[in-house]
């Protein structure tokens, strides 16, 4: 079979396309032949070595996030049937890959309303914005929230997720694309943060009160600002960040506001069982559907991990394999 592997750590070009042995799944394991594969910016980190103490064991194949259809399952497995249609949450072999083998508890029925490319783009972008908003945050219909990075996989989810959830909606974009999607997906407002004033607009826009919530994707570049947009008690929930910030901590004081910091790897068992509980709801009646915004073949993997850190996101990236 076809596999993307990383022998060492570093840039984009480290990403191999080689040949390897086919699994066989043994008992409590299921084997996916995989469609398309979620990229994430935590593939990237984790490319490089600079997931700390997440890094992986050389030479390892990337990904978590899949979709695709029931090959085998182990002797023990009685709940899923050859050619079933599922998305997996993690491998234990990598998603990279024509074929993925999985423990049973991260393969998930994918519902037929969603194709292939939307499944791979469900649960890093889906569970990180659920945990951030409802669990972590505690946002509550009617609150103000500000999502950066909006037009993004993690960014397109939390919209959708507050959208059905009642909340005022500010999402921020950097490309006119992207903030004709932000708006698609739920946010009442748009903001695009390549312009010099658009933290006042923010302000003029709550009037002067500040947000409740921020979800945070580069906090290494708007922690210090966010602060001051936010209302008394806000809540700044860091879901991405590329370096070290400087802040004023009586921005915090005056408000008494916090800042939580997260990786859905972290979540608790029970908060991650009630993350699927409500993502099976919502991908069941449509509220929750990925946008996909590029597909690549498993081979540029290369380029994907080069597109998903450029600025100007615009959906989900996705490699098919």
């Amino acid at each position: 079979m076809k596999t993307i592997r990383v022998n060492e750590f570093g840039g984009p070009e480290v990403l191999k396309l080689e040949e390897a042995d086919a699994f066989s799944p043994q008992a409590g394991e299921v084997l996916v032949r995989v469609k398309a594969i979620g990229v994430n910016p935590y593939d990237t980190y984790m490319r490089s070595g600079a997931y700390g103490a997440r890094n992986p064991t050389l030479p390892y194949t990337p990904g978590s996030d899949a979709s695709g259809l029931v090959e085998s399952v182990g002797p023990d497995i009685t709940d899923l049937a050859i050619g079933d249609r599922v998305f997996t949450t993690g491998t234990i072999t990598g998603a990279y890959a024509e074929f993925a083998l999985c423990t049973r508890s991260q393969v998930h029925p994918l519902p037929q309303q969603l194709s292939f490319a939307e499944g791979a783009g469900i649960w890093v972008p889906y569970g990180t914005a659920c945990r951030a908003l409802f669990q972590l945050a505690q946002a509550q219909p009617g609150d103000w929230v500000l999502i950066h990075g909006a037009s993004g996989g993690v960014g397109t989810a939390a919209l959708q997720w507050a959208r059905a959830a009642g909340m005022k909606i500010i999402g921020t974009a950097g490309s006119e694309r992207g903030l004709e999607l932000v708006k698609a997906e739920g946010a009442q407002y748009a903001f695009d943060h390549r312009s010099p004033d658009y933290q006042k607009q923010i302000l003029e826009t709550t009037n002067g009160e500040g947000v409740n919530v921020i979800l945070e994707m580069l906090a290494n570049i708007n922690l210090g600002s966010d602060l001051k947009l936010l209302a008394s008690a806000g809540r700044v929930i860091v879901i991405g960040s590329r370096g070290d910030v400087t802040i004023t901590p009586r921005d915090l004081m005056a408000r008494q506001a916090s800042v939580i910091g997260m990786i859905v790897w972290n979540t608790p068992e029970a908060d991650v069982l009630s993350i699927h509980a409500a993502l099976k709801a919502g991908l069941k009646n449509g509220t929750l559907r990925p946008k996909v915004g590029l597909e690549l073949p498993l081979a540029s993997a290369e380029k994907a991990h080069r597109k998903i850190m450029e600025p100007g996101a615009f959906g989900k990236i996705v490699l098919v394999a």
